[in-house]
């Protein structure tokens, strides 16, 4: 049996090493994992709308993060044969039950930013940094 392969004694576990599912949690919430995501929970884009939607990710970021949500099973990339070519992105079902959990994250993350944005202020004042 494959190392990265649990077997029935022994269950995924994300806080080993050798767990796949430790690679799928990285690619589901790193940054730009998460936004893109988000952005595909609300709607299947083109590449280049999904870039412009997730502002400040590289073509070349976007491109491998699309293709490790897409190997995870989370994305669905189709190319329609057409002049220029066309590669449409969506969700699916799984990719969208993990959108859904990580917007409810997000939209509890912007709610409390007054909190967290006091945080830092009190944790700025009491530790000046030093030059």
């Amino acid at each position: 049996m494959d190392q990265n392969t649990p077997s029935a004694e022994s269950p995924f576990d994300v806080f080993s090493r050798q767990c796949p599912s430790r690679g799928t949690l990285e690619h589901v919430t790193g940054r730009w994992g998460a936004l893109t995501l988000g952005a595909l929970y609300e709607s299947g884009f083109r590449f280049n709308e999904l870039r412009r939607r997730v502002d400040g990710v590289s073509e070349k970021m976007l491109s491998q993060t699309l293709r490790a949500l897409e190997r995870d099973g989370l994305v669905h990339r189709e190319a329609r044969p057409a002049n220029p070519p066309r590669v449409d992105y969506e969700l699916t079902p799984l990719g969208r039950q993990v959108a859904e959990r990580l917007l409810e994250l997000i939209q509890f993350v912007e709610g409390r930013m007054p909190e967290v944005l006091r945080a830092r202020d009190q944790y700025d004042g009491a530790h000046p940094e030093k030059g």
